[in-house]
């Protein structure tokens, strides 16, 4: 199994670098994991709509610069379908048996995803209705990977 995961920006806080960090690396024996960050694009607080959607479409071309043709995307999106942590492991042991062992998942800026990105993906994923730092987002889909390689190994851990 290889899993990219493409984000925009750095992460600053040290505490969330060393719980990505930890998650990568319970799951080297199981998973090539690679973190793909690309830069986000500098704008004011305040935005209009165009500018924006501006933004968005910048970070866009970086993000889809770095998806290979036949890699199944998926993306975070608050408007993707939400799951269980079971049947978010069953979508990638599923995708790995037909065919699909390289899986990019795609965290946007702190403005979204563009539309563009969201067609190409595959498969848009919710974490819910709620919204979550895009640095905090990094671990818990680390922490949700690793989970499900777990629940598919029948291995203590999920519960």
């Amino acid at each position: 199994m290889q899993f990219d995961i493409i984000t925009v920006g750095k992460i600053k806080e040290k505490y969330l670098v060393q719980g990505i960090q930890e998650y990568v690396k319970r799951m080297q024996t199981h998973a090539t994991v690679n973190m793909i960050e690309v830069p986000d694009e500098k704008a004011g607080e305040q935005l209009s709509p165009a500018e924006a959607l501006q933004v968005k479409e910048k970070e866009a071309e970086r993000i889809l610069a770095k998806v290979k043709k036949d890699v199944y995307v998926i993306a975070l999106a608050i408007e993707g379908k939400v799951c269980t942590s079971e049947q978010l492991a069953k979508k990638i042991d599923d995708l790995a048996t037909y065919g699909n062992s390289h899986i990019v998942f795609i965290i946007g800026g702190s403005l979204g995803l563009s539309a563009s990105v969201l067609q190409r993906a595959n498969h848009l994923l919710s974490f819910g209705k709620l919204t979550y730092p895009h640095q905090l987002m990094r671990l818990m889909l680390a922490e949700q990977l690793y989970r499900s390689i777990k629940i598919n190994r029948g291995e203590p851990y999920h519960k």
